[in-house]
């Protein structure tokens, strides 16, 4: 899936377990991309997501808001959500909302899937 400024595409890499890959900017109206993307999965029986945010540059208040709605619908679905690859403003962005204690980041995707 497409949008303006965010790029975002899946891929099962074991049983039960997607990385949702996103590159580009998540903004405002590119936001709802990725909840649309987790709730299509989890409606297919999907309970483990790493969100690879390697290719992710810039993002903002609602795409925070966006990872904070996805990780309670993967929650109440019994699953799980980690991070991969945040760096930069974007990782910065998760620690200076305290959310880096809610989210499980990892260094990398491989890091993240032995961990789920």
């Amino acid at each position: 899936m497409k949008t303006a400024g965010l790029q975002v595409s899946h891929r099962e890499v074991a049983p039960d377990t997607v990385v949702v890959t996103l590159a580009g900017k998540m903004m405002l109206s590119d936001s709802a991309a990725l909840e649309t993307v987790i709730a299509t999965l989890l409606e297919t029986g999907r309970r483990k997501f790493i969100v690879d945010l390697s290719g992710l540059t810039h993002i903002d208040s609602t795409g925070i808001g966006t990872f904070i709605a996805s990780l309670g619908k993967v929650s109440q679905a019994g699953g799980a959500l980690a991070m991969a690859g945040a760096g930069g403003m974007v990782r910065e962005g998760f620690r200076v909302t305290r959310l880096d204690k809610v989210f499980r980041f990892f260094p990398d995707v491989e890091s993240a899937r032995a961990t789920l």
